[in-house]
Formats: structure tokens, C-alpha cells, sequence
């Protein structure tokens, strides 16, 4: 089957160490179990200029390359892989993060596996020359995901109308209240999205 993984929050844990930096450079502290929403501005009480600054603070490379692996993230890709799955990772990251993103991947021993950077949130970022190109949802939809593993409120009411993919929620505070579409199932952590992909039987699924 094709899967694709997100990974801010599926892969590593990146609302936690903002956590961190927050409090670190604004003096904001909110607990990671308290981020009861996904905007982040709101969560920690920033101004228009502050949300900048921590937007872009949050995407320096010493940063990202901090963020600590997901419980059973890397081993749970690594077995999706060994079972004969093709597994794209697909992130809302703006496409110059792309250098630090790899690396990071790399030394999480994720290095082989490829990474689309998809406008998920109709943000707008400078890209350089070297950058890859940064897609739509409906592009990648056109793949045809036979599972699909993100927590993010707003990308989950899209994948909703991915009516053929198994869309698995990632629980995190923010998505608690969400309410799951008829494709959808909240896996509480990399064992139970194993299992979930163990059990799946999708239309797009080829002989794997």
C-alpha cells in the first residue's frame, strides 16, 4: 500500500519543543497537554510581530534538527517499509527547510525515504533556486494514498473528502475535538497506527 506520513507531530515532536522555545524567547509557558489548539499564536498569546519572529525561529536549523523522534516513529516507518509498503513523507514545512529537514531524517536513520512539501496551509514562503517544488493537496491526492497519518485539524477536514484512504488522526491535544469523518481512525500512538495499517484493505492497495 501507498502511505503517506506527515511530520511535524506523527514523526517527531515538534509542539513540544515549541513548548520549550516559547517560554524560552517569550517568556510564554504553556504545558505540551494545554496546546489545546493549532494555532499557535493563540496558543501562546503572540502578537502579529512575535508570531513572526517565532515562526521564524522555529524554522532555524539548530531548531529542527532538536526535535526528538516520536516514540516508535522510526522503527514504525522502517517496519512499513520491511512489509512491502511505499511510504512518502509529506509535510507542510516551507521547501527551504528542506536541507535541515534531510538531516534530520538522515540521522533519525529516515534518510532513503522521499519528502513532498505540500502548501497545506495556503501560506506563502520564499523559496530559493535550490528548493524543491512545494505542491498542492490535490496533487498529491491524485496519487492515490491507500492511508494517510496526520493531526492537524485543518489538513484533516480536507483529507475527509479522501474518500478511498484510510485516514489514521495522530492524538494530539489540538485534534481531541475533532470530530472523524467516516475514513477516519485515532491511533493514539505508532503501535496502534501499525496495527491500523495491518488491518487495512484499501482499493488502491496492489498486491501489497
Amino acid at each position: 500500500m501507498r502511505v503517506y506520513v506527515d511530520i511535524d507531530d506523527v514523526l517527531c515532536e515538534t509542539a513540544a519543543s515549541l513548548c520549550i522555545l516559547a517560554e524560552r524567547e517569550f517568556g510564554r509557558k504553556v504545558a505540551y497537554k494545554d496546546v489545546g489548539d493549532f494555532d499557535l499564536k493563540a496558543v501562546f498569546g503572540l502578537s502579529d510581530g512575535e508570531m513572526e519572529r517565532f515562526r521564524e525561529l522555529s524554522h532555524r536549523r539548530e531548531v529542527l534538527l532538536s526535535f526528538p523522534a516520536t516514540p516508535g516513529a522510526v522503527d514504525g516507518v522502517l517496519a512499513l517499509k520491511s512489509a512491502g509498503h511505499l511510504v512518502d513523507i509529506v509535510t507542510g514545512r516551507p521547501a527551504y527547510t528542506h536541507r535541515d529537514t534531510s538531516d534530520w531524517l538522515r540521522e533519525a536513520g529516515l534518510g532513503d525515504f522521499p519528502v513532498t512539501y505540500v502548501d497545506k496551509y495556503g501560506r506563502t514562503f520564499k523559496s530559493g533556486p535550490d528548493d524543491p517544488p512545494t505542491v498542492s493537496l490535490s496533487e498529491i491526492e491524485a496519487r492515490g494514498y491507500d492511508i494517510a497519518i496526520d493531526d492537524s485539524p485543518v489538513v484533516l477536514k480536507l483529507l475527509a473528502h479522501w474518500r478511498e484512504t484510510k485516514v489514521l488522526v495522530f492524538a494530539r491535544p489540538w485534534n481531541r475535538r475533532f470530530s472523524l469523518a467516516a475514513n477516519m481512525t485515532r491511533a493514539a500512538d505508532w503501535t496502534e497506527i501499525l496495527s491500523s495499517i495491518q488491518s487495512a484493505r484499501s482499493p488502491f492497495a496492489s498486491g501489497c
